[in-house]
């Protein structure tokens, strides 16, 4: 039997704030290393399982290995530890579910197959710009 996820806290304003950080962060750090087509969908009130998705477009599953991996970085010095990871070797859809926020990669084909932004069309984008993370 897996393991089921815990519920948020009951206080969630200043753990809204935190995962729209983390969120607009992993977009930074996933903009930083080339990755295209990067939206942050706000998904509080529209899902159960995310308060954020994180979505972008690699050039190679190489590159979105080294994208995982930075956030990952990034991550663990915020105090965020994911709580699963789909990254296999050969991917064309890489995940990391941090619970409020998940980060999704692809390649340019299976990110117009799958279309999670049509999807959630009904998920407000959230504004970022793509500034050097270090």
């Amino acid at each position: 039997m897996r393991p089921r996820k815990q519920p948020p806290p009951a206080s969630s304003a200043p753990r809204e704030l935190e995962a729209c950080e983390f969120a607009l962060r992993a977009a930074c750090i996933a903009a930083d290393q080339k990755t295209a087509d990067i939206e942050v969908l706000d998904l509080r009130g529209l899902s159960h399982f995310a308060d954020y998705f994180v979505l972008g477009t690699g050039t190679s599953d190489r590159q979105m290995h080294a994208v995982l991996d930075f956030i990952e970085e990034f991550a663990r010095s915020a105090g965020r530890k994911a709580y699963r990871v789909a990254n296999s070797r050969e991917a064309y859809w890489l995940l990391a579910d941090y619970i409020d926020v998940v980060i999704h990669l692809f390649d340019e084909e299976h990110r117009d197959y799958y279309d999670l932004s049509s999807l959630w069309g009904d998920a407000p984008r959230v504004p970022w710009e793509p500034t050097r993370v270090r």
